[in-house]
């Protein structure tokens, strides 16, 4: 009934457009301030990486070795893909253009923050971007997503539109 609802009612359309643009902001300001602050990602890195050790670590030893073996080596990498990718998440709902994807991947970053050993507002962001993954395309339908989805959908994966009871607008010979 709740996903019904979150998926298909005008209101819910409208509530998540609200909730959608606060959390895009959240993101693309968090992501604006990386991009144009010098963002260094080895400091944060490595102090994950130390809250993995002691009697009570905060970040479980698989998620430090993938940290210490795979994101310090390469942070130079990270120095780009998160300030990007937090950019790119808020602009995505901000627009709500590719809004499921959007929040799914701000749901990714939040979990790799929180696994780091962060909470600030992940949990929070987490909680509001399962509604907007959840409520699928209603969620990006006052945005781009409007027009881009449709457009996707014939052109590029060949599908026709349907009817919205789930039959497609299929031409109707006359039998000779």
């Amino acid at each position: 009934m709740m996903n019904t609802w979150l998926r298909q009612n005008k209101i819910a359309m409208w509530l998540l457009t609200v909730l959608r643009i606060y959390v895009g902001f959240q993101w693309i300001e968090g992501g604006w301030g990386k991009l144009t602050g010098g963002f260094d990602a080895s400091g944060f890195l490595t102090n994950a990486i130390a809250l993995s050790t002691g009697e009570k670590p905060v970040v479980k030893a698989a998620w430090a070795g993938f940290l210490e073996h795979f994101a310090l080596p390469n942070v130079g990498l990270f120095n780009i893909l998160v300030p990007c990718g937090e950019f790119l998440v808020g602009l995505g709902l901000i627009l709500g253009t590719f809004t499921t994807v959007a929040a799914l991947m701000g749901m990714v970053m939040n979990f790799a923050f929180l696994f780091s050993g962060t909470i600030s507002t992940n949990p929070y962001l987490i909680l509001l971007e399962i509604f907007i993954v959840v409520a699928g395309a209603n969620a990006g339908k006052i945005g781009l997503d409007r027009w881009v989805l449709p457009y996707l959908r014939t052109h590029i994966f060949k599908r026709q539109p349907n009817h919205g009871d789930g039959t497609p607008n299929t031409p109707k010979h006359n039998a000779i």
